[in-house]
């Protein structure tokens, strides 16, 4: 047991010293799963729009909202990852791994 316990803090204090990379490409993969719906939800808004004018702004919106999401999004999940002590939070980041493989794989 506590040689489980010794590579769970292992994992763990690796991971919290990349954290912020981890972070990033959690919300880099959840924008990949979820930006068909975001757009499609986005274009839906913009259908009354004229399409010499929608095409631009559906530009733009897509660049600066993804943009935003990596920027601003990824110091809140680093937060809240770094709530989770030394032996729980190589678990976590593994269940949501294969969360974020579940949600993929049904898409």
């Amino acid at each position: 047991m506590d040689l489980v316990l010794d590579l769970l803090a292992t994992v763990s204090r690796w991971s919290r010293s990349n954290l912020s990379e981890i972070a990033l490409a959690l919300v880099g993969c959840l924008l990949i799963l979820f930006g068909a719906d975001i757009k499609g939800w986005i274009e839906g808004r913009l259908s009354s729009f004229a399409g010499a004018l929608r095409v631009p702004v559906m530009a733009l919106l897509c660049t600066i909202g993804s943009g935003a999401a990596l920027i601003y999004a990824t110091p809140w999940v680093v937060r809240g990852l770094s709530q989770f002590n030394n032996y729980s939070l190589a678990p976590v980041l593994l269940v949501v791994l294969v969360l974020i493989g579940v949600v993929a794989d049904r898409k």
